[in-house]
């Protein structure tokens, strides 16, 4: 596996993620975080970001991802926005963490956030 890396860290977007009925119905911000392991080699040599993963593109799609078709869990959207990561051919493995700033806790605190780390094989 390739040690390069292309990290998009504190994408935000709003989904209706949770649950409980409150969290679907008013919906909440989540910020994410997205490390794609890949090699990149040949996007260094070409210059061409038809050899790369074009970041503006995966971070337009997180947000899609995470604004469609609420989940109960945290874990589930991580999942769906790591898929989406390894639709990208050249991606080896991505590891997504997923902050949900507003989480109904019941006491103060300063971030609630999942991170899965998933490759090809």
């Amino acid at each position: 596996m390739s040690s390069d890396r292309i990290a998009v860290r504190g994408i935000e977007a709003f989904g209706h993620h949770g649950v409980y009925a409150e969290e679907r119905a008013a919906g909440q911000p989540f910020v994410v975080d997205v490390v794609l392991s890949l090699d990149l080699a040949p996007a260094a040599a070409s210059d061409d970001v038809a050899d790369t993963v074009h970041y503006g593109d995966l971070a337009q799609q997180v947000v899609a991802a995470v604004g469609r078709d609420p989940v109960d869990l945290v874990e589930t959207l991580a999942q769906r926005i790591a898929d989406l990561a390894l639709a990208y051919p050249s991606v080896e493995e991505v590891e997504v963490t997923v902050h949900k700033p507003e989480a109904p806790v019941g006491v103060p605190f300063e971030d609630v956030a999942v991170t899965i780390v998933r490759s090809r094989s």
